[in-house]
C-alpha cells in the first residue's frame, strides 16, 4: 500500500468541514467526519429517516436503523468479501466505499437523534454496526448510552466487532442497554474464515476468538439475545453451514443468513453469487432449526454435503413454505413476530429483479418462483420425506 494513502492519510491531511449530510462519491476529504459525532448508515435507513430521497422496489421503509460507525482511517480489517476493506484504500477513501451493495451516507449522529425524538418513524429496532478501529469500542458505548437515554423506545442491536472486544466490554454494552449481541462470524468453518478474513488475506481476525466472544454473549445477554450472520456460498458445504445453525440454535440463539453476492471492489467481486437452490435449501432448513423446534440430525445429506432430505411430512413442508415467512430476511426481530426481523436489509444481497432474502412477505407469484428454486427440473423432484 502506497504510504500517501495508508491509513486514511490522504484525508487526515486536509482540513474541509463535512458537510449536513456526507453522500458516497461527494469526495470531500474531511477528517472531522468521525464516530461518534458522525455515523454512517445504509441507504434504505436514510430513504426512511427522510434524509435522503428515494423509493425502494416494493417496500416502503426499513424497520431497522442500520448504523455503521465510521472513521478516515477507516476499517484495519482486510474482509475479501468485503466492500469496506483495507486493500481499497488506494482506490477509494472510506466515507465511498459500498458495503452489501449499497451506499452508506455519513451525517451527524445529533441530528439521528433529534429526528428520532420527535417519533415519527417506523423504526422497531437500531443496530450500532462496528467495524475494526482502535476507537470502535469506546464509541459504540458513547453512541449506545446516547440512544438510550433519548429514543428508549426503540431497542439496540450490537453488530460486533470480536477483534478488539474482550468479555469486560460485552458486559459494559448489556449494562448500558443493549438489547441484542451478534457477531458476524460469516465463514461457516474456521479454514474458510482464515482465508477469507485471517491470516489468507493478511487480516486480524481469527476463528477462535470470534467464537469466545460469541459464546461469553450467549451466557451474559442470555437465550434469544444473541445470535451470528452467516453468509451462504463461500465454498462451504450444506451441512457444515447448517451445522453452525444447529450450534447456535443449541446454545440458545439465532443465525442471520446472507446470500453471497460479489461485492464490487472487494477481492471477491469475480466470483459466482451462491446459486439459487442451495440457498432456498439452507433458507427453509435454517428457519425450521430456528423456529419449528427441528434439528440437522432429522435431515439427509448426500456424500458432497448437499440436503437431499428436510426430514418432514410433505404436507407439513409445504405448509412453512406457503406462509412465506423462511425466505424473508433474517436477523434481529422487530415488533410483528419473534421469526419476522426487523433487520430487513432491502436488496442487500441481491438485486430486486432476483431476490433472495425477501424484505416484504412473498406473494402467490414469489412463492411459485420459490418453489421452482428450491426444486429446479423435474429431474430433482419435491424432496421426499
Amino acid at each position: 500500500m502506497p504510504r500517501e494513502v495508508h491509513n486514511g492519510a490522504r484525508v487526515n491531511a486536509e482540513a474541509a468541514p463535512p458537510p449536513p449530510v456526507y453522500l458516497p462519491n461527494n469526495n470531500i476529504l474531511t477528517p472531522l467526519m468521525r464516530s461518534p459525532e458522525y455515523v454512517q448508515m445504509s441507504t434504505a435507513a436514510a430513504i426512511t429517516l427522510g434524509i435522503m430521497p428515494g423509493r425502494m422496489h416494493r417496500v416502503s421503509c426499513t424497520r431497522c436503523l442500520n448504523l455503521l460507525l465510521t472513521y478516515p482511517e477507516g476499517c484495519r480489517a482486510n474482509c475479501a468479501y468485503c466492500g469496506l476493506a483495507r486493500h481499497r484504500e488506494a482506490e477509494r477513501d472510506y466515507a465511498d466505499r459500498n458495503f452489501i451493495r449499497v451506499d452508506w451516507p455519513a451525517v451527524p449522529y445529533g441530528e439521528v437523534l433529534r429526528i428520532m425524538e420527535r417519533g415519527d418513524r417506523a423504526f422497531h429496532r437500531m443496530c450500532i454496526s462496528m467495524i475494526t478501529h482502535p476507537r470502535s469500542d469506546d464509541d459504540t458505548r458513547v453512541i449506545l448510552e446516547q440512544w438510550v437515554r433519548r429514543v428508549p423506545e426503540v431497542p439496540v442491536s450490537i453488530l460486533s466487532n470480536p477483534t478488539t472486544m474482550q468479555r469486560r466490554d460485552i458486559e459494559d454494552l448489556k449494562r448500558l442497554g443493549a438489547d441484542i449481541f451478534t457477531v458476524a462470524l460469516d465463514a461457516a468453518t474456521p479454514e474458510i474464515f482464515d482465508r477469507t478474513r485471517g491470516k489468507g488475506v493478511v487480516s486480524p481476525h481469527s476463528w477462535d476468538h470470534y467464537w469466545e466472544i460469541l459464546l461469553a454473549a450467549a451466557e451474559i445477554f442470555g437465550p434469544e439475545k444473541f445470535g451470528a450472520h452467516l453468509i451462504v456460498g463461500m465454498g462451504e458445504t450444506e451441512y457444515e453451514l447448517l451445522s453452525v445453525v444447529q450450534k447456535l440454535r443449541d446454545l440458545g440463539g439465532h443465525s442471520h443468513l446472507f446470500a453471497f453476492f460479489p461485492e464490487q471492489g472487494s477481492l471477491m467481486d469475480h466470483l459466482p453469487a451462491v446459486p439459487r437452490p442451495q440457498w432456498r435449501r439452507v433458507q427453509l432448513a435454517r428457519y425450521l432449526i430456528d423456529y419449528r423446534g427441528h434439528r440437522i440430525e432429522r435431515m439427509a445429506f448426500d456424500d458432497e454435503g448437499k440436503l437431499v432430505d428436510f426430514g418432514l411430512p410433505q404436507e407439513e413442508l409445504d405448509a412453512v413454505i406457503a406462509a412465506g415467512v423462511a425466505f424473508r430476511t433474517s436477523g434481529c426481530p422487530g415488533k410483528f413476530a419473534p421469526d419476522i426481523s426487523a433487520c430487513d436489509r432491502p436488496y442487500g444481497d441481491s438485486p430486486p429483479r432476483d431476490i433472495a432474502s425477501y424484505p416484504f412477505a412473498p406473494n402467490r407469484r414469489d412463492l411459485e418462483k420459490i418453489r421452482k428454486q428450491l426444486w429446479p427440473s423435474e429431474k430433482i423432484q419435491k424432496i421426499p420425506s
